[in-house]
């Protein structure tokens, strides 16, 4: 199934002519061959009871189903059982890149997902594969995700990679190297990270598009090392610690805590970062029980021998969304990340970079602590001018 019948025709006959009817598949299964009666491009099936029905994602599918219907008892778990593979139904493309920019497009593509494709399964047992490049926060898959976070199994392959050693790789350079992505990259920098990185993004809007990033912190006679940390409010929410260290022209990251878990875990995990990080100040907010938060962590620092690090915490009385709008520019020119930070920390990086201006966004608590750090800077500081030359982009 894909975006146009002339694809799914097209996969169809190459799987039927080129592995089916292919002497090396032969050798191996010569008891299968493709039935004289069905062997045409749309619908094939061959002599043991396999085959294949081509169509587009908005073509005819009633009638149809994909896989064996389970013969176990229903309560059973037909696959547990040892069940063998008995077809899937695979998604291929679904949608044109041309038109996944289109609201009316996509959600019809959506819609027909779940109005038309998706009962057309035999079993539970029997497999629903998507195989696309992302091309929108909302195309198919991020549809799938975005309501159903724990039943799919996300398999993402970025054109550049970070190997063992945290260094940029390019994951086919037969067809790529690295230097010919960056190239692609500059010339398209949205189409990059959506077709080429699989990280789709809005076009626009984003409160966020650059960071300048660092491979060894500057010396300092000024430098502190800072923490600056948010606590969860509700049970959706994040809690977002960050180390840094505060110098007179900027704020250089280090680690980050970033998190759903429960005190129980955050607490010593948050002291662990502190006292690796050799934190001087912690800044923690104490609305929503932020302050027994951060007395139990200075406990924990205490216990794990870690009697250098100060803490402080205040009442977060303005508004959040003003305050990420508000400091957004400094954000930018004061905050310096790891040039793996994406790597290091993808949750946080992801909801960082898709951050909007405006409408609704799923999860603030990361710009928010991000901002916490441009605000609590030493005001005896001033003003800092950066070369405009400088600047590494690390966004759209």
């Amino acid at each position: 199934m894909s975006y146009s019948d002339e694809l799914a025709l097209d996969n169809s006959e190459e799987i039927r002519d080129e592995i089916i009817k292919s002497e090396a598949y032969q050798r191996l299964f010569p008891y299968v061959q493709i039935k004289k009666a069905s062997d045409a491009k749309k619908k094939w099936y061959t002599t043991e009871k396999g085959g294949v029905y081509a169509t587009s994602a908005s073509g005819q599918v009633t009638g149809f189903g994909a896989g064996a219907v389970d013969e176990l008892e229903p309560e059973l778990d037909g696959m547990e059982q040892g069940t063998p593979f008995a077809g899937a139904l695979i998604i291929d493309d679904p949608i044109k890149p041309e038109d996944a920019l289109s609201d009316t497009v996509r959600e019809r593509v959506n819609n027909r997902f779940e109005t038309t494709i998706r009962n057309r399964v035999n079993s539970r047992n029997t497999p629903i594969i998507i195989i696309m490049q992302r091309l929108h926060e909302h195309d198919l898959c991020g549809y799938l995700q975005e309501i159903e976070p724990d039943d799919w199994t996300v398999i993402s392959l970025p054109c550049i990679y970070y190997d063992e050693e945290g260094k940029e790789q390019a994951l086919w350079p037969f067809k790529h190297t690295l230097p010919e992505l960056r190239k692609i990259q500059a010339a398209n920098p949205f189409v990059f990270e959506t077709q080429y990185m699989q990280n789709p993004k809005p076009i626009e809007g984003l409160m966020y598009s650059a960071f300048r990033t660092y491979d060894i912190t500057p010396n300092s006679r000024h430098a502190v090392r800072k923490n600056y940390t948010d606590t969860a409010d509700t049970g959706k929410d994040y809690l977002c610690s960050i180390c840094y260290v505060e110098t007179e022209t900027a704020n250089y990251v280090t680690d980050v805590l970033y998190t759903q878990k429960q005190m129980e875990y955050t607490e010593p995990k948050t002291s662990e970062m502190l006292t690796k990080n050799k934190t001087e100040v912690a800044i923690i907010e104490s609305n929503n029980g932020g302050r027994g938060f951060a007395r139990n962590v200075e406990r924990q620092c205490r216990l794990d021998g870690n009697n250098t690090t100060r803490f402080e915490w205040f009442n977060q009385t303005q508004n959040k969304q003003v305050r990420i709008f508000t400091h957004s520019a400094e954000v930018q020119n004061l905050i310096y990340f790891p040039t793996d930070w994406r790597h290091r920390w993808p949750e946080f990086a992801a909801h960082i970079l898709s951050y909007r201006k405006e409408g609704k966004n799923s999860h603030d608590d990361a710009p928010d602590a991000l901002t916490g750090t441009v605000e609590k800077r030493q005001p005896s500081y001033g003003q800092t001018i950066f070369d405009k030359d400088d600047l590494y982009f690390d966004g759209l």
